[in-house]
């Protein structure tokens, strides 16, 4: 067993000195063993939020990628013209990469002492029961929308979204690996709206563990490349819960550049009408459905559609480019 420890902080093994290992359930037990395996509650806590990010990140994109390779799964594209092809993916894996190992691993790895400072369980057991961390996990979804829903416009305004924000823009078509393919500065301003509601709930009930956090982070890492994978199935989430974004509202965003800013649920861009294009573009589709028309004669007159709001997508952004700091146009 290793029971290093850095200065000044105890051992995992002192740690569970009183506890009654007889009444812990088998992912409690598992998670004692983690700890003490690594005998060091910093570094256990901190790999272990590492790793869990990277398998549940990558993992998630892992069908989205052999779904994009069979072109059974084009009948459900919202783009069905634009395909990632092998190097997309690859360069975009590329820069994933480099802001999971740059940005987020050194923030990951100070996640512990905060937590505790904030008077989170980490090393504890037993868990938190369902009636407990599932009202939590529901406040932190609503908080990380609102959170994102405004950073989102702000990244948005001219000299943020050209230095920091056109990155994630590179896709008008995105794909699940691009749910975290952008600029570091913004992986940690979005990232804040993450981690920032457990912090604060923290702060003020003291009654939050980490196994909880955890369960939130693989939900929303879930819901960040789903809203990116291009495709709207019939039992995509959206369908059964109306206010649910989902791809097919996000993609829109992508595709046409203005709209939907928030991230989980549709709440906020139809409060402050940040959706209206999106309504009239996906009126304008239902309507074409009910037109009878052949498969081929549809899928013309979509593209067609989905050219015209990339081009006034193009007009958009050129136009927020145009903006300097001091708030006034470019000219030439």
């Amino acid at each position: 067993m290793n029971s290093t420890a850095m200065p000044g902080h105890p051992t995992a093994a002192m740690l569970y000195a009183n506890t009654d290992f007889s009444q812990l359930n088998w992912f409690e037990t598992q998670w004692v063993n983690w700890y003490l395996w690594l005998g060091n509650p910093i570094l256990a806590t901190g790999l272990a939020s590492f790793l869990l990010h990277e398998v549940v990140y990558f993992g998630r994109c892992i069908p989205w990628i052999i779904i994009d390779a069979i072109p059974f799964f084009r009948q459900w594209k919202l783009q069905p013209n634009k395909v990632p092809t092998a190097k997309e993916q690859w360069e975009c894996t590329k820069q994933v990469l480099f802001s999971h190992f740059m940005v987020e691993l050194p923030v990951i790895w100070l996640f512990h002492p905060l937590a505790e400072a904030c008077g989170m369980s980490t090393w504890q057991v037993p868990f938190p029961s369902l009636r407990q961390l599932l009202p939590q996990i529901a406040l932190f979804f609503v908080f990380e929308d609102m959170f994102h829903f405004f950073a989102h416009q702000a990244l948005h305004w001219g000299p943020l979204y050209k230095h920091i924000h056109k990155i994630h823009h590179k896709y008008s078509a995105p794909f699940g690996l691009a749910a975290e393919y952008a600029h570091p500065a913004e992986v940690m301003i979005l990232g804040t709206g993450t981690v920032a509601g457990p912090l604060l709930y923290c702060w003020f009930r003291q009654d939050l563990h980490i196994v909880t956090v955890y369960i939130w982070i693989t939900l929303r890492l879930f819901q960040a490349v789903d809203a990116h994978s291009g495709y709207d199935f019939p039992w995509s989430l959206q369908h059964i819960l109306p206010f649910w974004s989902g791809a097919e509202h996000h993609d829109f965003h992508h595709m046409a550049f203005v709209n939907n800013f928030s991230t989980s649920f549709r709440w906020c861009d139809r409060l402050f009408g940040t959706d209206d294009k999106y309504r009239a573009y996906r009126a304008r589709i239902t309507k074409m459905k009910k037109l009878n028309l052949s498969p081929a004669e549809f899928e013309k007159m979509e593209r067609k559609m989905i050219a015209e709001a990339e081009q006034e997508g193009l007009r958009a952004e050129a136009e927020v480019e145009a903006y300097t700091f001091s708030g006034k146009k470019k000219t030439a």
